[in-house]
């Protein structure tokens, strides 16, 4: 059984946080200039997720991750292989073909460890991972499908970093998240989202120094790695 856990509070505002551009830059500049490969941000994103996930969560209950061809449907898929690595019931939702080297290598694992392709209409939790920071509206026609179906389900729905199709306006349609698990840093565009979001900020890997260059806030992630973002 699943206990509740409450994570450190840090309270930020929006005038501090970073656009969605400034948050790629600082992203980008970390990997060149750091040696960070992809693969070990992509770890340590799912991991996050995974935590997150399975603090909320029973093992008899069911875990459909959405994921895409990109870096972020890699960050889900290691949530997937690590929650089923943990004894959790995960189904694994491509909404299209995985071909890219490093989420193709991502799925490989995750199945080996037990996660399913099975497909699965009624989940009890499910995750967006389907597209990362990068995306673009509008959406392809299946993404939007299983957007709606996921907004009409009951299942807790929970977000890898930006809800897929949410660029900032919240009377689009985009996956509506109960929980946002968001890497690294606050962005302006999650703070027009409903108030009941719950919104986490975790550790990405990224050091001081790139916090620094980019003029923003150091987070305390040295407490566990995840803090609970109050946004006002």
């Amino acid at each position: 059984m699943s206990s509740i856990v409450h994570y450190p509070i840090i309270k930020y505002s929006k005038e501090k946080a970073l656009t969605l551009q400034s948050f790629m830059d600082m992203d980008y500049y970390a990997v060149a200039h750091y040696n960070l490969p992809i693969e070990l941000m992509m770890e340590n994103a799912g991991y996050q997720l995974a935590q997150v996930i399975s603090k909320t969560v029973e093992k008899t209950q069911s875990i459909k991750i959405g994921v895409g061809n990109g870096n972020n449907g890699g960050g889900g898929l290691v949530a997937a292989r690590r929650l089923a690595a943990w004894g959790y019931l995960v189904y694994i939702d491509p909404f299209t073909e995985i071909t890219k080297e490093l989420p193709k290598a991502q799925l490989k694992r995750a199945l080996k460890f037990g996660a399913s392709l099975d497909t699965i209409s009624q989940p009890d939790v499910w995750v967006d991972a389907y597209l990362g920071f990068s995306q673009k509206l509008p959406l392809r026609e299946t993404l939007e499908e299983r957007i709606i179906q996921a907004n009409a389900s009951n299942a807790q729905k929970i977000v890898l970093d930006i809800p897929t199709g949410y660029l900032g306006n919240p009377h689009t349609l985009f996956f509506e998240a109960d929980t946002i698990v968001t890497l690294a840093a606050p962005k302006k565009i999650l703070y027009d989202l409903p108030t009941t979001t719950k919104i986490y900020i975790v550790d990405l890997g990224i050091p001081a120094t790139v916090y620094n260059q980019f003029q923003t806030e150091i987070l305390p992630f040295d407490q566990g790695g995840i803090l609970q973002l109050k946004r006002y």
